[in-house]
């Protein structure tokens, strides 16, 4: 295993177009992010609608994530990203030629969210599937690292130059516009690295254009569901993003209501706890080198139960950003955990699938948990909700300290390349079976598709993926086998 400080990764010309051209994207995306909001509400003089379009940007995930992870299966990820990437740039370029022209109205606002958050489903599980052919598996905790780290920097940096660039212009509307189309320069930005990247994000198979999606899609959900380590990281993750996501608006209500404190302080709140996440993203993949995997995920979790009621009973804005730090801080560490592991065992003919699931879960969670705490601060207290999630989070930590994620270690190299040679053998004798009984179908007059005609074929394919041998067994550390027996789920 490289040190952290091992300059292969920095040396991989293809992983460094595709990083920087994503983060500079990302930070197009926080800019734009703070610029939406204001732009409507200087426009419309309404809230309402400003929220409206803000999620409208996540309704595409909750009816793509799905068909969107298969389709990434199939076609060519690379002319996808690219696809999404221009389709952005025209979209959000549109909106200050719009407004010099005159013409800008709330329903191209309306359809520029939805376009950018159709393209944000495509392009993320592309992207997604694609890592793990761009760089070494074994790299794959700093990779996601570095993307966690790009976030964390674009959350800290692009509030503020939004701000900036909004504050410089005559009006706000003049300035939200620009910040727009800064956004969609940062996406030709994209556009040009991902042009110059050599590798292909996806390894060659043959397509079978005859399988039904709907198929597909389940192959995806069966596969995340039958591992029972990728089903404990999945709920895991869920939770927390139901848990977490009433907890922005809980903090805007105590400081505003009860520290009193102003516009411009609450957003400071937000940008200096970003600084959390700089310093998580920086020592998640020393963490990885010295701690085992289950340590990875179970810390963190039960570091933010701890961290939480700091942000509750806080009575300044200073003991709020404390608190809100040090659980932003965990969240690099735990998305470098259970993505480069996610990444790691799944085949590369499933990642579309599996990552689509996995996001579908987490956009679905968010809006619910959202309109849940906004419907409890009008019963009780934001310092009674957020002492409610923190319980809450506590609990999840100790469901996930019973479950075999404790217990977890790292994928090794050979196991990995094992478990998708393996898959790969079940996929091509599932279609030389399929093919054998068409043609069997063709002589006899048999159906192959009934499975009454054949209940023993039926059988054996439908449950294909429960002979796919648990991997992980084997890579128990031999001299601790009888202090690491797998606790019961």
């Amino acid at each position: 295993m490289d040190h952290p400080s091992s300059p292969r990764l920095w040396r991989n010309r293809d992983f460094l177009l595709l990083w920087s051209g994503q983060s500079v994207s990302v930070l197009g995306t926080k800019v734009s992010g703070l610029a939406l909001p204001l732009l409507v509400l200087a426009t419309t003089h309404s809230a309402a609608q400003a929220g409206l379009i803000t999620s409208a940007r996540m309704v595409p995930y909750l009816f793509l994530g799905l068909p969107a992870g298969a389709l990434m299966d199939r076609w060519n990820r690379k002319v996808a990203m690219i696809i999404c990437d221009v389709a952005r740039f025209f979209a959000l370029g549109s909106v200050p030629l719009a407004w010099a022209m005159g013409h800008l109205t709330i329903a191209q606002l309306y359809l520029v969210a939805l376009i950018q958050g159709t393209a944000f489903v495509i392009f993320n599980v592309a992207e997604m599937a694609s890592l793990p052919n761009v760089v070494a598996r074994e790299d794959l905790p700093q990779a996601t690292a570095l993307d966690s780290l790009a976030g964390s920097g674009a959350s800290l940096i692009g509030p503020g130059l939004s701000g900036l660039i909004i504050s410089a212009a005559r009006t706000t509307p003049e300035g939200a516009v620009m910040a727009y189309l800064v956004d969609a320069v940062t996406y030709l930005i994209s556009v040009i690295s991902l042009g110059f990247i050599r590798v292909p994000f996806q390894a060659d198979r043959e397509v079978n254009r005859k399988r039904n999606l709907y198929k597909d899609i389940l192959e995806g959900l069966r596969f995340l569901w039958d591992d029972r380590r990728l089903r404990a990281l999945a709920l895991t993750s869920w939770t927390l993003s139901l848990l977490y996501a009433p907890v922005p608006l809980a903090m805007i209500v105590l400081a505003r209501d009860q520290m009193h404190a102003s516009a411009g302080i609450i957003g400071m709140i937000f940008s200096l706890s970003a600084i959390g996440g700089l310093v998580g993203a920086s020592m998640a993949v020393r963490l990885k080198t010295r701690l085992p995997f289950g340590y990875l995920v179970i810390g963190p979790i039960v570091i933010q139960a701890l961290a939480t009621p700091l942000v509750a009973l806080a009575v300044t804005p200073a003991m709020m950003i404390a608190g809100w730090s040090i659980a932003f801080m965990c969240d690099p560490v735990l998305s470098m955990a259970s993505t480069s592991y996610r990444l790691a065992v799944t085949p590369d003919d499933l990642r579309g699938r599996v990552h689509g699931v996995y996001r579908l879960g987490g956009y679905g969670a968010e809006p619910l948990g959202a309109a849940l705490g906004g419907v409890l601060l009008g019963v009780i207290s934001p310092r009674v909700e957020i002492l409610a999630v923190a319980v809450g989070v506590g609990l999840c930590a100790l469901g996930v300290g019973l479950s075999r994620l404790r217990v977890t270690h790292w994928p090794h190299l050979e196991t990995v390349h094992e478990h998708a040679h393996t898959h790969q053998r079940l996929e091509h004798s599932h279609l030389h079976t399929h093919d054998e009984h068409h043609q069997h179908h063709h002589e006899t007059g048999v159906d192959p598709s009934d499975p009454h005609s054949h209940p023993h074929v039926h059988e054996s394919l439908s449950h294909s993926h429960s002979h796919i041998p648990d991997l992980h067994h084997r890579h128990r550390d031999e001299n601790a086998n009888d202090a690491n027996k797998e606790a019961p789920e």
